[in-house]
């Protein structure tokens, strides 16, 4: 039986207010404090970083700039930069997209961490953030990630965190002179309580050696929410 939606209201559009965490705080995107850390993260030693991206790499600072300040008024994309907590360096971007007030669906894409950022609590917390307030702050029902199927971080990242693998759109787009099968996953409100659960234990202090290694996996205990 589905569910009896006759007084659903659409949702509240994101406010683009920071959001803050332990590891990291997300700030919106403000190209003229955040250029200087951005440039030097994103043109790092990851030669894949844009690979999957729709623009990028840029071949000057005066193209980034560019791009990075016609971003910082864009409603839809909502970009959001990654600051550490610790050194109060700007490391990556993401951004809410696709957002959808009257249905209550919004995306969490255009990620790009640059290699400070891969692979640390902070990464995984700045996707939970965004998580959180979609569902916990705004009331959305529906939180979608989409990636081009051939981009294995991002498919494991999407897995990872929660998110239920729902299908492939074949021969979707055409990016970079490339087809685009693109793979879509989903979360929705009713998974989202132990997903959230999973994610508190996981980047609560208690779950990292004094080396700031992972005592338990997220997967994990993910598995042992659900």
């Amino acid at each position: 039986m589905s569910a009896d939606l006759s007084r659903w209201q659409a949702r509240p559009f994101p406010p683009h207010e920071a959001l803050v965490g332990r590891f990291v705080r997300l700030e919106p995107l403000d190209a003229a404090c955040h250029s200087d850390d951005l440039w030097r993260e994103l043109q790092g030693p990851d030669p894949a970083l844009w690979d999957y991206l729709p623009y990028g790499p840029f071949a000057t600072r005066a193209a980034f700039d560019t791009w990075l300040a016609g971003n910082t008024t864009s409603l839809d994309p909502q970009f959001y930069t990654v600051i550490d907590q610790g050194n109060l360096r700007a490391l990556g971007l993401l951004a809410y997209l696709r957002v959808t007030p009257k249905d209550g669906c919004i995306e969490i894409g255009h990620i790009a961490f640059g290699a400070a950022l891969q692979h640390t609590p902070g990464a995984s917390e700045a996707v939970f953030l965004l998580a959180r307030q979609a569902f916990d702050g705004l009331g959305y029902r529906r939180l979608e990630w989409k990636c081009n199927a051939r981009n294995a971080r991002s498919r494991r990242a999407a897995e990872r965190f929660g998110f239920v693998y729902e299908g492939l759109f074949r021969q979707h787009m055409i990016v970079k002179g490339e087809n685009r099968d693109t793979a879509w996953y989903s979360l929705i409100d009713g998974e989202w309580p132990a997903c959230r659960a999973a994610f508190e234990h996981w980047l609560a202090a208690d779950n990292f050696d004094a080396a700031g290694k992972q005592i338990q996996r997220l997967a994990a205990l993910r598995g042992s929410a659900d």
